[in-house]
């Protein structure tokens, strides 16, 4: 379904404005070439000695000694408003490269010393259509999200929860599962994506976040890579039933819910975004102004895109979209309907 690696596309300077007015810039150290300086490297192994994707990297004294107090600045920022008073105890106990992503992310554990609690961030290269992704999903999910952007360095904030494969591998067969919910779940969490043509949705670009509830427990299905936002021209790149991974997932749904109970859960869902459009329409509209005048993809995938969701909807109001955010805005409109306007 994806054509090749993901090109690309530099800030332009009405985005770097936008993200000034809502306070995602920041004077952040601009670290991220900085960890490329890396010497040595292992696979790091999860907590049952299987290696995985990401790789723990070394660094000489000296570079360490550099990077130390800029990655718990950035921590502090992140989280505390920057008050490093407040984050004198807190150590880098580790940093991962991923070198499988298109962003090339590096993953920073941050441990307080007084109790070994650690959390996590990401630097990443910041890429203009992975920034228009995670505002889309600030504005239209049910989920924040939190993180920084200075120069080509991009900060985001851990999302916790179980990976989508190791989800379906261990936990979709578990006798205690509420298999009922978890389908729903699914079925609103692809309807997010598509309509806000968030791409690429395979088991390693979303989480599962699982939260006891006063009777049964409640799944929800996030995504935790926004590279391919309005990016690739395929359609069905859209579609995350259709990513063969996510195939036990789609058979769970299938024999769980029948039609008129899958159109149900995708009203829902259109409904609670169109709320969500309605609540945030001042920055939603700011956004998309901004995304329509950027170019985050090629004019091939533009055309092919086009054409498609022009034969979805059997509307020739497609045909005046020029770049990826026009495409966006009316896909917008067009499933959103009365409830807002672009």
């Amino acid at each position: 379904m994806i054509s090749r690696r993901k090109i690309f596309f530099p800030i332009a300077n009405e985005l770097r404005n936008y993200l000034g007015h809502y306070g995602r810039n920041s004077e952040i150290p601009l670290v991220y070439d900085d960890l490329l300086r890396f010497t040595g490297s292992i696979p790091y192994e999860n907590s049952e000695g299987e290696e995985t994707l990401w790789l723990e990297v070394m660094y000489p004294p000296e570079v360490m000694e550099e990077l130390r107090p800029k990655l718990t600045k950035i921590y502090a920022t992140l989280k505390i408003g920057g008050d490093l008073s407040l984050a004198e105890h807190l150590t880098v106990e580790r940093i991962d490269f991923g070198e499988f992503g298109n962003s090339r992310p590096f993953r920073i554990r941050i441990t307080n010393s007084f109790n070994d609690n650690s959390d996590y961030y990401y630097v990443k290269h910041a890429d203009a259509s992975r920034l228009y992704g995670l505002e889309l999903e600030h504005i239209l999910s049910p989920n924040r999200i939190n993180y920084l952007v200075n120069g080509n360095t991009l900060i985001e904030e851990h999302i916790a929860g179980v990976p989508g494969d190791i989800f379906i591998r261990d936990y979709l067969d578990r006798d205690d599962l509420n298999r009922v919910r978890v389908a729903k779940e699914f079925v609103k969490f692809g309807e997010r994506c598509f309509l806000r043509l968030l791409g690429d949705m395979r088991t390693v670009n979303y989480i599962v976040d699982i939260t006891p509830d006063f009777e049964e427990v409640q799944y929800r299905v996030r995504p935790i890579d926004f590279d391919q936002q309005s990016y690739e021209g395929n359609l069905a790149v859209y579609r995350t039933h259709l990513f063969n991974d996510n195939k036990p997932v789609e058979n769970l749904v299938r024999e769980l819910l029948n039609d008129q109970t899958i159109l149900q859960y995708r009203s829902e869902e259109r409904s609670q975004m169109a709320r969500r459009a309605a609540v945030e329409h001042r920055r939603l509209n700011a956004l998309l102004e901004v995304m329509k005048i950027d170019r985050i993809s090629t004019d091939e995938h533009l055309i092919l895109l086009r054409d498609s969701l022009r034969e979805r909807y059997g509307s020739h109001a497609f045909d005046r979209c020029r770049t990826m955010g026009d495409l966006t805005a009316l896909h917008l409109q067009q499933v959103l309907g009365y409830h807002t306007s672009f």
